[in-house]
């Protein structure tokens, strides 16, 4: 991510406008693009931080790929569907608030005590962020940062298990010869 704001910055900025472009055929590929790109240093430096942390967790869920897949998504499409027309939005703090809540809420979904008090450290440590996905700071991009939220709780409760660690579907399984 330095690599490319080094390379934006040589470039006079006009790698961003390859971020997300609201409800335009040409700005949808920035679903993609947009977490690599950022306005600026300090734009990058302040989605590292808290991502370095919540990111390492995510990755000892064992179940990252999934849980960044779900939230890059839907954060971006909720970006493109709902962002202003003529915006350009760029920064990784989608996927962020996603791991965020993620933490925050998966033991809820797994009934995993552990997991829940997790949670609530993370929540007292980086919960504060979380005003970030209301809307009032010129600039910001809120709609990433709900919607990054709401793919966070989404994976949360696509990935859950139950206490015996196989996927939970919220259904009772029928054990053979168990229908008379």
């Amino acid at each position: 991510m330095f690599a490319v704001e080094l390379l934006d910055v040589v470039m006079d900025g006009r790698l961003d406008t390859h971020g997300i472009v609201p409800r335009t055929w040409s700005g949808l590929p920035g679903v993609i693009w947009a977490p690599f790109l950022h306005a600026d240093f300090a734009h990058l430096i302040s989605n590292l931080i808290p991502g370095l942390v919540l990111g390492f967790f995510v990755l000892l869920s064992g179940r990252a790929l999934l849980v960044t897949a779900v939230v890059w998504v839907v954060s971006g499409l909720g970006v493109w569907l709902t962002s202003p027309s003529m915006s350009i939005t760029v920064g990784a703090s989608g996927i962020v608030f996603g791991w965020l809540t993620f933490l925050i809420v998966r033991g809820l979904f797994n009934r995993d005590v552990w997991q829940v008090l997790g949670g609530l450290v993370i929540l007292v440590v980086y919960g504060g962020i979380l005003w970030g996905a209301l809307p009032g700071t010129s600039g910001v991009s809120w709609q990433g940062h709900l919607f990054g939220a709401v793919g966070g709780v989404l994976a949360a409760w696509m990935t859950a298990t139950s206490a015996s660690g196989k996927p939970s579907t919220g259904r009772k399984a029928i054990e053979p010869g168990g229908l008379s």
